[in-house]
C-alpha cells in the first residue's frame, strides 16, 4: 500500500551548525523571521542585538540559514528576546537544538533563571518550551502586536538546572 507524501516523516537532517550571528548574516535572518511572523523584528533590530552584544546565534543546515536566537544576560537572568526557525524546517529539532544551545550558554554565564514571552496563540512554540522545562509565571497584557488590537503574553520561567515545569500555560 502506497503512503501519501504528506504522510510520511520529513527526511533526516543533515548536521545542524550553530554559530555565533554576525552582521553579514542579518539580511538572511530578517527574511526567516519575515517569513514566520506577521509583525517580525527589522534588519535593524537584529543589527542592534549583534552591535550592543547580547547573544545572537544562527544556525545552518547545510549551506542555508534556517534559524536564528537572540539571548539577553544580565542580573542573574537570561531572557529569551527571539527564537525562530523557518517554517519548512520546524518540528524537525531544531528549535529544540537551538534553544537548549542558548538556555546551556545562560547556564554557562551564571544565570539562575532564564525567562521568555510567548503568544498564547503559539502552541507550537508553548509546547516546546513546557518539554524542555519551562512553567507558566505571568501574563503581560497588550505585550504584542496583532491583526487587531494587541495580544498578551504568557511569561514563561526556567530555573536553569530544573528538569520539569510544574505549572501549565492557562488558555
Amino acid at each position: 500500500m502506497a503512503t501519501a507524501p504528506e504522510m510520511l516523516p520529513p527526511p533526516p537532517l543533515p548536521e545542524l551548525v550553530i554559530r555565533p550571528m554576525h552582521e553579514s548574516d542579518v539580511e538572511a535572518v530578517a527574511a526567516v523571521e519575515r517569513a514566520s511572523y506577521q509583525f517580525p523584528w527589522s534588519e535593524g533590530i537584529f543589527r542592534d542585538c549583534v552591535r550592543v552584544g547580547y547573544v545572537c546565534l544562527v544556525v545552518e543546515v547545510g549551506p542555508v540559514l534556517v534559524g536564528h536566537a537572540i539571548l539577553g544576560l544580565g542580573a542573574g537572568e537570561a531572557h529569551v528576546l527571539n527564537v525562530c526557525v523557518r517554517p519548512e524546517f520546524r518540528c524537525r529539532g531544531v528549535g529544540r537544538r537551538l534553544l537548549a544551545h542558548v538556555l546551556e550558554r545562560a547556564r554557562a554565564a551564571g544565570m539562575a533563571e532564564a525567562f521568555l514571552e510567548v503568544r498564547p496563540s503559539n502552541t507550537a512554540a508553548i509546547r516546546l518550551y513546557q518539554s524542555m522545562g519551562f512553567e507558566h509565571v505571568g501574563i503581560r497584557r497588550g505585550y504584542y502586536q496583532a491583526a487587531v488590537g494587541r495580544e498578551d503574553a504568557a511569561v514563561l520561567r526556567l530555573r536553569l538546572g530544573e528538569p520539569q515545569a510544574r505549572n501549565p500555560i492557562p488558555t
